[in-house]
């Protein structure tokens, strides 16, 4: 359990020190070092992800650096993507879901991989239609797969929203909040079987919340790109690991395939 911990440490670092990133540790920590189902440990998640987010935005809300106009029009497309992702997901089985969050892993670590763009606001900021299209679509990935999402939309309200660094951030955590809970209580009504472990996403979020919080006070004296692609190298290969993890049980099997052949 000691390495359960030490992920969970991990999943607020790199909150800390990046910004975004530690939704993306949560779902592998909790089923390849806890042991937890897949389905259940989605959830589990966005319980922990949620928490970590709406203490971590309670600062920015504090010091006025949450976009609130953002949040409406980023953020109220992605509550109601949320529902329809964790309404899509019961139709998926876990193994297809941790699939689908190894594409996710490596669709972060190729965005991370990605010098920084200079300038903080954007050229051309997208229409509105534009930016609630892809709340709508990281509010479906958070309730598929249970990321919150940040390494999507920070960049989103920095580089097509227009905000500053510092806003988006609170910015981005209140959507995180907003989606995490949303997708939480969606699935809360579908779950079958074993309830959550409460004892187990309160200790994951008071460790990751910790752990935050020593990663912003570390981040100050450390070179920001470097962490990034140090990270972003760490996620492809958990993304290969989890991808070839759970490829054959999604595949039919030779065996399978040539017995449906044979009684056609």
């Amino acid at each position: 359990m000691i390495l359960a911990w030490i992920g969970a440490v991990l999943i607020g670092l790199s909150l800390g020190l990046l910004g975004s990133g530690g939704s993306i540790l949560t779902v592998p920590v909790l089923v390849y070092l806890v042991g937890e189902p897949e389905k259940l440990a989605i959830v589990e998640s966005l319980a922990i992800v949620g928490s970590i987010s709406l203490v971590g935005a309670v600062p920015y809300a504090l010091k006025k650096q949450i976009d609130w106009r953002s949040v409406l029009g980023f953020g109220l497309p992605g509550v109601l993507g949320t529902s329809l992702g964790a309404a899509l997901s019961v139709h998926l089985s876990g193994a297809l879901q941790l699939l689908l969050f190894a594409v996710v892993m490596l669709l972060a670590a190729g965005m991370m991989f990605r010098p920084a763009q200079a300038g903080g606001r954007a050229a051309h900021p997208r229409s509105p239609l534009k930016v609630g299209l892809e709340g709508l679509g990281v509010g479906i990935l958070t309730g598929l797969v249970g990321v919150g999402g940040g390494f999507l939309i920070l960049p989103a309200l920095v580089l097509l929203g227009g905000l500053p660094m510092g806003l988006a951030v609170g910015t981005s955590l209140t959507i995180i909040t907003l989606n995490s809970f949303t997708g939480l209580f969606k699935h809360l009504q579908m779950l079958e079987g074993p309830g959550l472990h409460w004892p187990l996403i309160l200790t994951f979020a008071g460790i990751g919340m910790l752990g935050s919080f020593l990663g912003a006070r570390v981040g100050k004296n450390v070179s920001h790109e470097g962490l990034k692609k140090g990270f972003a190298a760490f996620l492809v290969v958990m993304g290969v690991y989890v991808l070839a993890t759970n490829l054959p049980r999604v595949l039919p099997s030779p065996a399978a395939t040539q017995a449906h052949l044979s009684a056609r």
